[in-house]
């Protein structure tokens, strides 16, 4: 029997892959023994110094453009695509709905939902039959939450995707999930403006904290991996516990209130 989890020679797109989840799966996925490819607007070679090895491809994945071209270079170089994780993603500020423009909601759903049906698109000519698709959506995905209704949209739209994309895609065996956290330790997490979600989520996750970035690559490397060969059309919650009801701590403090 050959390694759990193996990667081994397989061809894996990473779009956000120099920072973040990203930067994390790219690692734990060259690790694993796949050809990486990670795409982004910058930082690309200094990413590729901290994986080990891989190709980097400057990407803004809200042009359609540039994910062809990206995915055309893949299929050049190395004949197929094994694996897309679709992990680009922004958030464009704090903001009630009803201080919100339509150019807040035209940003998010330019990189969070575009990004996305663009490396669908776009990747899927070039992948066998048993690749694996994985999106990143977000807990604010299968919920609404205040102040960050631009990004709750994009989201929830990324999980419609994924359904629709394992729908389509599922007699050539190409399976598509997605996946979806809490707040993460990344840079986009402490943007400014997000110390109030911060201080809620520390609070009412039963964990009592944010993720890690490693913790979300852990699953989008099980979910990418032949291994898991029946597990498809699912927006799985990585969120410490948040969906599961009320932490104790979070209990008390209402009770009091």
């Amino acid at each position: 029997m050959g390694d759990f989890f193996s990667l081994e020679d397989r061809v894996a797109v990473i779009t956000g892959g120099s920072s973040g989840i990203g930067l994390s799966t790219a690692k734990r996925f060259h690790q694993a023994g796949a050809k990486i490819i990670i795409a982004s607007r910058g930082r690309g070679q200094k990413a590729l110094q901290e994986i080990g090895g891989g190709d980097y491809v400057k990407t803004d994945v809200s042009v359609e453009s540039q994910v062809e071209e990206l995915m055309e270079m893949t299929g050049k170089k190395y004949g197929e695509i094994d694996i897309l994780v679709n992990c680009a993603g922004i958030n464009e500020g704090y903001n009630a709905l009803s201080n919100s423009s339509s150019k807040d909601f035209m940003r998010n759903f330019g990189v969070n939902t575009m990004g996305v049906v663009h490396g669908i698109k776009h990747s899927t000519p070039y992948m066998r039959r048993g690749g694996a698709i994985v999106n990143i959506a977000s807990v604010a995905g299968v919920s609404g939450v205040p102040n960050l209704g631009p990004y709750v949209a994009s989201k929830w739209a990324v999980i419609g995707i994924t359904k629709t994309a394992a729908l389509e895609l599922g007699e050539r065996n190409i399976r598509v999930n997605a996946i979806c956290p809490t707040s993460v330790d990344t840079p986009m997490a402490h943007a400014r403006g997000g110390e109030r979600q911060h201080a809620v989520e520390r609070l009412a996750v039963p964990l009592q904290r944010i993720a890690r970035p490693e913790e979300i690559a852990a699953l989008i490397h099980f979910l990418a991996a032949p291994d898991c060969g029946f597990v498809n059309g699912q927006a799985i919650n990585v969120d410490g516990g948040f969906s599961a009801g009320l932490s104790i701590p979070a209990f008390n403090t209402l009770s009091k209130a």
